[in-house]
């Protein structure tokens, strides 16, 4: 167990992301891998209330619903530290302080709970003052709504003033930023991001730990199709770098016999700054792929082949 940034939040190693319940997992397959993952000791749910309004039939806050029935039908909520996010739903887009103050009680009673324990605003708001959305969270905090506060999509840039208004304000502070971060995007994060989280001691809880699913090693020349609505993007990958880097992973997963994703979220969950990789799962056998990543350890020289070879 790890501290997300300054705040009393212990985590484990891996933040499982539920994006894809109420998409690609119904209500009864999302209950069986919150299960399998609540069993295998996690504790750490990733979600938002975007999640999944642009499904054909739903509006936005499937996943929060299930998670909230989940713990309520399990009556773990205690145990759980549950991250979900705001402004990205288009009924509740943007940051401004009333659409934040409506947003976290929408997220509360969807999720049965009565606090948010990281609460991230999805993506920075050009059209809302930092001053303003700064404060509502900081109110939200105050109010114990909310645990702690994160930042998701945002540069380098707004993110150091983010952290300074809040500083020079006596404001709730961001403790962990959600990048866009995995062992093939790697160069805005690495050059422009990690160096502000290092220096202001926030967490990094990176997104697309497996490069849409690429990391896994389902996506291979000559392999048969894989049934998945994000097997498009994955195949972008399959060029002389991404190749490399499975080879890579390949030789390493066998000396740990364990599956390529394990090492693959392994490896980022080794990086400066880096607390828990979020990785989802449709299934509990998906997600039996990712749970070595709770104690797997590589070596230096295992790591450093990996950095290398992607560099």
């Amino acid at each position: 167990m790890a501290k997300i940034g300054t705040s009393d939040l212990d985590v484990p190693r891996l933040c499982l992301g539920a994006n894809v319940f109420g998409w690609t997992a119904d209500r009864d397959a999302s209950f069986a891998v919150l299960d399998a993952y609540a069993a295998a000791g996690g504790t750490f749910l990733d979600t938002a209330d975007s999640y999944m309004w642009r499904v054909p039939g739903n509006s936005g806050g499937e996943s929060e619903t299930i998670i909230g029935e989940w713990a309520a039908a399990r009556g773990n909520r205690d145990d759980l530290v549950i991250a979900t996010k705001v402004g990205s739903l288009p009924d509740r887009k943007g940051l401004s302080a009333a659409n934040i103050a409506a947003a976290v009680d929408d997220s509360l009673r969807r999720l049965r709970t009565d606090r948010i324990d990281l609460y991230y605003a999805h993506r920075d708001d050009p059209d809302t003052p930092q001053e303003e959305y700064l404060a509502a969270f900081d109110a939200l905090v105050r109010a114990g709504k909310v645990r702690a506060i994160g930042a998701s999509n945002f540069s380098a840039e707004r993110l150091r003033s983010a952290l300074d208004i809040s500083a020079e304000a006596g404001l709730a502070a961001f403790v962990a930023l959600q990048p866009h971060y995995n062992l093939l995007e790697r160069a805005e994060f690495e050059r422009d991001l990690a160096p502000v989280l290092a220096a202001e001691g926030l967490s990094c809880l990176p997104y697309y730990g497996l490069a849409k699913g690429f990391l896994t090693g389902k996506y291979r020349p000559g392999s048969p199709e894989v049934d998945s609505p994000r097997a498009a993007g994955a195949k972008e990958y399959l060029d002389d770098r991404g190749l490399a880097a499975l080879a890579a992973l390949d030789g390493i997963a066998g000396a740990h016999g364990v599956p390529v994703a394990a090492v693959a979220l392994a490896w980022l969950a080794a990086q400066p700054t880096v607390v828990a990789p979020i990785a989802s799962a449709r299934t509990p056998e998906q997600l039996a792929d990712l749970l070595p990543v709770l104690d797997l350890t590589l070596t230096d020289a295992e790591l450093d082949l990996l950095t290398t070879t992607t560099a």
